[in-house]
């Protein structure tokens, strides 16, 4: 229990600090935006850093790592298949920028169901055809659940298993927007078209900086 009050205080902390880097950000739109860091969970300070190594599989079986982005812009959630709540929206938001993006090959999704149970790769496939989605742009992947929840924290999300919880999981429903170095630098609340539709003006500041 004291392990997981931390793990939301740490959310809850960055998501803040994030708040904060966002509206500072859209003060002057000729800014850059800020590379947004995470709380190290050890020293509870603020840090830079860069997404972690990772290795998962998406609706077609195909491996997905960090190569897998490399010179690519992208934007990562994390969901589940039969979520009652949130996921429809932050789905629709995302296809909503998926289609808004077609022809920029600069720019890719990447969403980790956090279902590793029942979100099979046959399952995410049907998921991905009922979405109309291209594999080449929008990666739906599963893989090793401690894996997923853990990498979570580096997109300063958050995600797990909980009872109590709508369909059993407990997430954030944030869209994470990834630089090209694999930094995270701008973030919505992926239920909100208007805050999509910002972090679409964020990635057009994005490809100007790359």
């Amino acid at each position: 229990m004291k392990h997981g009050k931390t793990m939301n205080l740490i959310i809850l902390l960055s998501a803040f600090f994030m708040l904060q880097c966002t509206s500072n950000s859209e003060v002057n739109n000729d800014e850059p935006l800020p590379i947004i860091p995470r709380i190290n969970q050890v020293s509870g300070e603020l840090e830079k850093h860069t997404i972690r190594q990772f290795s998962f599989i998406n609706q077609d079986s195909q491996i997905v790592t960090n190569e897998t982005f490399k010179d690519k812009i992208y934007v990562s959630d994390f969901f589940f298949i039969h979520c009652p709540t949130i996921c429809p929206k932050v789905k629709a938001n995302m296809k909503f920028m998926y289609d808004e993006l077609k022809g920029n090959d600069e720019v890719i999704f990447i969403s980790h169901s956090i279902d590793t149970r029942y979100d099979t790769v046959p399952a995410l496939k049907a998921y991905a055809e009922k979405l109309e989605i291209d594999t080449e742009r929008w990666h739906l992947v599963t893989g090793d659940k401690k894996a997923i929840y853990e990498i979570a924290a580096d997109y300063v999300s958050s995600a797990k298993e909980d009872a109590g919880a709508p369909g059993g999981f407990d997430h954030s429903g944030y869209l994470v927007l990834i630089d090209k170095k694999g930094h995270v630098r701008s973030f919505a609340r992926g239920t909100e078209r208007e805050e999509a539709e910002k972090l679409l003006r964020d990635i057009g500041k994005l490809l100007k900086e790359s």
